[in-house]
């Protein structure tokens, strides 16, 4: 039988033609500039091309370096203006191109936005409206635009992710937050840090690559709840088994959620951050309790033992150390008066929140519907500082009042009602799953548990923890609405 001879049209020929020859001028172009490049400026290049083309082919590849930018990517940023650009940008603005390449190439499907896109426009409209009091549209922007990614990451998450790539996602969060957390454990044993960071005589407060450690305990705390959750999960996807296939894996996942909660929960007390202490009480007190109806009734009994702890400090039952970190915390809810208090050095840190505290009531006072412009509490706060308070901390270190005072009553509901719907709809993910699925939704319940209740004493929206946020936001979407499968349109 004689072989068929194929042809290929003029049309198609010089569409080959053409991309061999873009591939072609690349290849030399990548080479030349490896070669006339410094060596450092070269390493750079190569890897940036390597990793394009990995995230290219596979998205998630970029899930595990986002993570792990978030806790190291200070290690190199450029400040400009108010705000600082390092990797963890660079990897969102790739993760972002990439997406949008891959909807236009492979013409995936539109899956939706997502449960809380509506929340979101609200939230955002409000801020953006608020930006008409702004008295510095640089700090305005740079909030604009850490909200904005917080909702690009949230969509890039939902629309993307399929199921099968939550493991890999999910083990680089953990394995961000296991690595910080073994930096301050470091820290803490070896003082190695500020001279004033020093507790106890022999033992320096962990504050990892986040400068402070209420920021870095506010992070180990976004990190506990979760690796719990999702060991728990893991186990009990362990027991709903029937057969031994997935023996390895469980296990395998299982202990890296265990120790991550370990360390992570280590450093977090190492840090010896008030608001991280009680964060991290909260959430793991509502991870116990969605499991179990014994655990919820021992939970809520615990949290009211510690409540009566807390108000008794001054009587020994708490070692004097710990209970010294306790004696305050009335002060936090208005019992003192700040302008008339003694300043020493056990109280200063305090006196000096509340200060804040106050400048930011009297800036929501001043400006009731929409506050001073978002992202502007600090170019504002020298009209508000009390008088032996005149340096700005960035931010009035209680989220809700910080809102108030920027957004005003308008921004502060709007605020509620978006993290309302969070917590509806992460209640719903409960509900809907079994199995490692279910415990992954409980870890991050206990994620938002903890961010909620810390930041009633500073504010974890810093520092690239919002992206970490974003991140558990989408999947939570995921394991809500869809089985996570992509849809490709051949």
């Amino acid at each position: 039988m004689p072989m068929r001879r194929f042809t290929l049209s003029g049309s198609v020929r010089g569409s080959l033609r053409e991309s061999s020859l873009f591939y072609t001028l690349l290849a030399l172009g990548i080479g030349v500039a490896l070669v006339i490049l410094p060596l450092p400026w070269a390493f750079i290049l190569l890897t940036g091309c390597i990793l394009t083309i990995g995230v290219l082919l596979r998205p998630a590849l970029a899930y595990p370096l986002l993570a792990l930018s978030i806790p190291f990517g200070s290690l190199r940023e450029i400040p400009i203006g108010p705000a600082k650009v390092g990797i963890t940008e660079l990897l969102l603005g790739l993760l972002a191109a990439v997406w949008l390449a891959r909807k236009v190439a492979l013409r995936e499907r539109w899956r939706g936005p997502g449960p809380l896109w509506g929340f979101f426009l609200i939230f955002y409209g409000v801020i953006l409206f608020s930006t008409l009091q702004a008295l510095s549209l640089g700090y305005a922007l740079k909030e604009l635009i850490k909200w904005g990614e917080v909702f690009l990451l949230y969509l890039i998450v939902y629309t993307t992710l399929r199921e099968g790539e939550i493991p890999w996602v999910i083990g680089g969060l953990l394995l961000a937050g296991a690595a910080e957390a073994l930096v301050g454990i470091y820290q803490f044993f070896t003082q190695t840090g500020p001279e004033h960071f020093i507790i106890l005589g022999r033992f320096m407060r962990a504050y990892g690559h986040f400068m402070q450690p209420n920021p870095f305990g506010g992070y180990m705390g976004l990190a506990m709840p979760l690796a719990a959750g999702w060991g728990i999960g893991w186990v009990m996807e362990r027991l709903g088994q029937e057969e031994n296939a997935r023996a390895f894996a469980w296990l395998g996942w299982a202990m890296m959620g265990f120790i991550a909660a370990a360390l992570t929960g280590a450093a977090l007390v190492m840090s010896w951050s008030r608001g991280a202490w009680l964060g991290a009480a909260a959430a793991l007190a509502v991870v116990g309790s969605l499991y179990s109806r014994r655990v919820a009734f021992a939970s809520l009994a615990a949290v009211a033992l510690l409540g009566t702890l807390i108000v008794l400090s001054g009587v020994g039952v708490f070692p004097a150390a710990v209970a010294q970190r306790f004696q305050d915390i009335p002060a936090f809810f208005g019992m003192v008066d700040v302008r008339t208090v003694e300043i020493t050095d056990e109280n200063y840190a305090l006196v000096e929140r509340l200060a804040h505290w106050d400048a930011a009531i009297r800036m929501w006072s001043d400006h009731l519907w929409l506050g001073v412009g978002i992202g502007n509490y600090e170019p504002v706060y020298p009209a508000y500082a009390l008088p032996r308070w005149p340096e700005p901390l960035g931010h009035s270190h209680n989220y809700y009042l910080n809102i108030a005072a920027e957004a005003g009553l308008v921004g502060l509901v709007s605020y509620l009602l978006l993290w309302g719907a969070i917590f509806f709809y992460t209640w719903r993910a409960i509900r809907r799953n079994r199995g490692w699925k279910r415990g992954l939704a409980v870890g991050i319940m206990g994620v938002f548990t903890h961010l909620s209740v810390h930041n009633l004493f500073d504010n974890l929206y810093v520092h690239g923890m919002y992206l970490h946020i974003a991140v558990l936001l989408g999947i939570t979407g995921v394991l809500f609405f869809d089985d996570g499968s992509a849809v490709v349109e051949k």
